[in-house]
């Protein structure tokens, strides 16, 4: 594959070098016994569901006994092992998902508690900073700060959560935040936590990123309700837009009338003739999401061998479909956001720069060109123009592509360097 592809494009001979030890040393096969396990997950769903033709059939208007959207929550019902699932096309990002669930769980003057630290920039915005945000509207709310290692410090949060807990909120990815991802596992450790203290807390999850990188789900560890984004990791670069919660009945039903109307819930919302692309993405998803682990890999490896601090390191555990490089300075970041959009199927020709985006208390540097906007299960970067600047790669639909923007990225910089 790297021959391939230095044949092909110009690249400068250090970085050249770098490629081919990274190739010669990452483990094409390092995540390949849980993503098979993965893929059989999400291949007997499907095998259970037994999804007909004539359930694909689109649906309008109020969306009544919409076929396909049913059989879609339900595939994501069995996947996550919950009771229910609600996916909606009508919410507009995973941030839009999660909200409204913390916001249906949460009573009035309600207590929400952020079990992982200070959340992603656009969420704590949502929570907190701007106008009609939880907190402006009466609630109250507390950020458990990490240890020393960036981990969730579980006795802090159980004497947060001893004072009164109504929600606990936990983000799985690290967002913009130099610490690890979370596991499935390590998901429920936190609610089992969580519940020796506010045994009626709802714990609820940012699952976004994390979705199918493990044969298991936070939901699966104990977890009363996981949110996302389908245009992520569930989409398979197919579904075209929408977000999900899947839980506990009564999280859902919860959900489902705060996002419509009390009364009407689950029972309205059209797949508008998108549920083909919904449920087709969702069958590809397990091997999008395993090219863009591989191609994730290969990077790590390559910035690593070029001096680059990484994190994840190669060959180690993923929880998530992120990569954080850290570059040390905001002219190194645009170097590198500038790079990688060259090898976009779409705006390649694009030059990035620096910009305020709504929800970013700083200027944000974001590298994409994608076939779905949003679709961060497609190549993209974003950067906060703040220390530590690190860079976050995302997705990746062949490891090919990661591969290739990645060398175009390290190229930039060596230029940069220069």
């Amino acid at each position: 594959m790297i021959e391939a592809l230095l044949a092909r494009f110009e690249i400068g001979a250090r970085v050249a070098a770098a490629a081919r030890a990274a190739c010669a040393r990452v483990d094409p096969q390092v995540y390949a016994a849980a993503q098979d396990a993965v893929r059989a997950n999400v291949l007997r769903a499907f095998y259970d569901e037994g999804i007909a033709e004539s359930d694909l059939t689109p649906a309008y208007g109020y969306g009544y006994d919409d076929p396909a959207r049913d059989r879609y929550e339900s595939l994501l019902a069995r996947i996550f092992g919950t009771e229910r699932a609600f996916a909606r096309l009508s919410f507009a990002s995973g941030t839009a998902a999660i909200v409204t669930a913390i916001e249906a769980c949460l009573p009035p003057a309600g207590c929400l508690v952020c079990a992982t630290g200070r959340p992603y920039d656009t969420l704590r915005n949502a929570l907190a900073d701007a106008p009609h945000s939880l907190v402006r509207r009466g609630a109250r709310y507390c950020e458990v700060s990490l240890d020393g290692a960036g981990a969730v410090d579980h006795a802090q949060l159980e004497r947060a959560c001893a004072q009164g807990a109504d929600v606990v909120f936990i983000q799985r990815s690290r967002g913009y935040a130099p610490r690890p991802s979370l596991s499935a596992a390590e998901c429920g450790a936190i609610a089992r936590t969580v519940r020796r203290a506010a045994p009626e807390a709802f714990v609820l999850v940012d699952n976004c990123y994390g979705e199918l990188v493990e044969p298991d789900e936070p939901t699966h560890h104990g977890v009363d309700a996981v949110m996302g984004s389908l245009v992520k990791n569930l989409g398979g670069g197919i579904a075209p837009a929408g977000g999900y919660v899947a839980g506990r009945a009564e999280v859902v039903e919860r959900v489902a009338a705060r996002h419509y109307a009390p009364g009407l819930g689950a029972a309205v919302g059209p797949s508008l003739g998108y549920g083909r692309a919904l449920v087709q993405g969702l069958f590809y998803a397990p091997l999008v999401v395993r090219e863009c682990l591989a191609g994730l890999d290969l990077a790590a490896a390559l910035f690593d061998e070029l001096g680059e601090t990484v994190e994840p390191l190669p060959g180690g555990d993923r929880r998530d479909i992120v990569q954080a490089i850290k570059l040390g300075s905001p002219a190194r970041l645009s170097a590198f956001a500038r790079g990688l959009q060259r090898a976009m199927p779409l705006n390649a020709r694009f030059a990035p720069e620096p910009g305020r985006v709504p929800g970013y208390p700083d200027p944000v540097i974001m590298s994409a060109g994608a076939f779905v906007p949003g679709a961060t299960i497609e190549l993209s970067c974003d950067a906060p123009l703040r220390p530590p600047y690190e860079v976050y790669v995302q997705g990746g639909t062949s490891r090919e592509h990661v591969l290739l923007g990645c060398l175009f990225a390290a190229d930039a910089l060596d230029k940069e360097s220069n």
